[in-house]
């Protein structure tokens, strides 16, 4: 019923930048409404762990690790939600997830995109 396609992820140096954007495909658009979309990664051997969201009134919320260095938007209209990622250093190094959630709660995930920071 909603398909998350995300784009954006590379390889790049420490210190370097990155755009991630996806796009949230809904089949159902008179019955799913995006209430809020954000980002999340997984690094090997760890747990996925929030890097930032926001919702349909631009409130967001970021990870303490990520705070003055990445930025999330959202195109509520287009349920898309970018993440402007500056500063990168290898322990961003992750799949990055994008998520959104129903306005009834109900959690959708697309597949990751690599983010890989060499130093």
């Amino acid at each position: 019923q909603v398909q998350l396609v995300e784009s954006g992820g590379a390889s790049v140096p420490s210190g370097g930048s990155l755009r991630l954007s996806c796009v949230a495909s809904v089949s159902n658009a008179a019955r799913i409404h995006i209430h809020s979309m954000g980002w999340f990664r997984q690094a090997p051997g760890k747990q996925r762990e929030l890097v930032a969201t926001i919702n349909h009134s631009t409130i967001t919320d970021y990870a303490e690790f990520v705070k003055g260095r990445f930025t999330i938007s959202m195109d509520l209209a287009k349920n898309t939600v970018d993440l402007q990622m500056n500063n990168l250093t290898p322990g961003d190094t992750a799949v990055y997830l994008c998520h959104a959630s129903s306005s009834i709660g109900v959690p959708y995930w697309g597949r990751g995109t690599q983010v890989t920071v060499s130093s």
